[in-house]
């Protein structure tokens, strides 16, 4: 599998993590040592945790029960599951995260797309130039110019802080598909996709000050969706809204909105393996109860 279920991928995330396969069900999840004791639990890979086949991740889970305390991850909407098999799998935590704004690329852009999007992708479109590169790696200078603008602006901590190494090992993965927007030779604003056969998923976007004045991010879509169009490609997934704080949340979300045909929710999934470890964990740590899952992890990103 291409993208998010490549193991360069997950190699990628390997700062937060021991990759560790899940070969049945053909997926990759982060094995982490718990701090203060000789334990360790998983999570899925940042943003979702996809696979080959669904039906044979329990039997992979099961597998991993007497080495891990738990596992946590966040599903994949377009996975090839029904609700209630993963319920059961995860039937210590399940619980709707967020709403994924998607597009149905069977339908004409000028169909569903907001005419407001529209405008000002034709409007960017007269100050600056989108290509396609090639070849991502020649553009890793550019891009982590650009990401640190983006970490600054929103104060991104965390997983989503990627660093210079795991941006080098991304842009290797098969499927991933950048484009980047061009002014009087300079790069005002670059986003990341990964294609996985029928399906591509917005992974990321950055942009210059210059690239935010000018209204980049619409000429990037608008020049996204009609490449993924062409292409054949069925779904986008575009991701939820998000931010650092109600503005900003808000902002996202209603930029994506304008883009998309609808919405399909991702699931938060947990399981504890071991009990008895994990209530000893939360015993030490004195913690009583959280809805953070595993509860012992609360804050660890920021």
């Amino acid at each position: 599998m291409d993208g998010y279920g490549h193991a360069d991928y997950a190699a990628s995330l390997a700062e937060f993590g021991k990759p560790r396969a899940l070969h049945r069900a053909g997926g990759w999840v982060l094995e982490r040592l718990i701090d203060g004791f000789p334990y360790h639990d998983a999570m899925g890979c940042y943003p979702l945790f996809v696979c080959d086949d669904w039906s044979k991740l329990n039997a992979d889970l099961e597998e991993l029960s007497d080495c891990l305390v738990c596992l946590s991850l966040v599903a994949d909407p377009f996975g090839g599951y029904d609700l209630a098999s993963l319920r059961q799998i995860f039937r210590d935590v399940f619980t709707p995260f967020k709403q994924h704004f998607v597009v149905d690329l069977s339908r004409a852009l000028e169909s569903f797309v907001h005419p407001h999007h529209r405008r000002n992708g034709r409007k960017a479109l007269r100050e600056m130039r989108v290509e396609k590169c090639q070849n991502p790696r020649d553009f890793l200078e550019d891009w982590t110019t650009l990401y640190a603008t983006l970490i600054d602006r929103h104060d991104i901590r965390g997983m989503s802080a990627f660093s210079r190494a795991s941006f080098a090992r991304q842009f290797t993965v098969p499927g991933i598909v950048m484009f980047r927007a061009v002014r009087d030779k300079a790069t005002v604003g670059m986003v990341l996709w990964y294609r996985q056969g029928n399906r591509a998923y917005y992974h990321l976007g950055a942009y210059s000050a210059l690239g935010y004045e000018l209204r980049a991010s619409f000429a990037l879509f608008n020049h996204s969706l009609e490449y993924f169009a062409r292409q054949g490609v069925a779904w986008l997934n575009l991701g939820a809204g998000a931010g650092a704080g109600p503005g900003a949340e808000s902002g996202l979300t209603r930029f994506k909105q304008g883009w998309s045909t609808g919405t399909r929710t991702a699931y938060f999934c947990g399981r504890v393996f071991q009990r008895e470890k994990y209530e000893q964990i939360l015993q030490a740590k004195s913690i009583n109860s959280s809805e953070y899952f595993p509860a012992y992890r609360l804050g660890e990103f920021g």
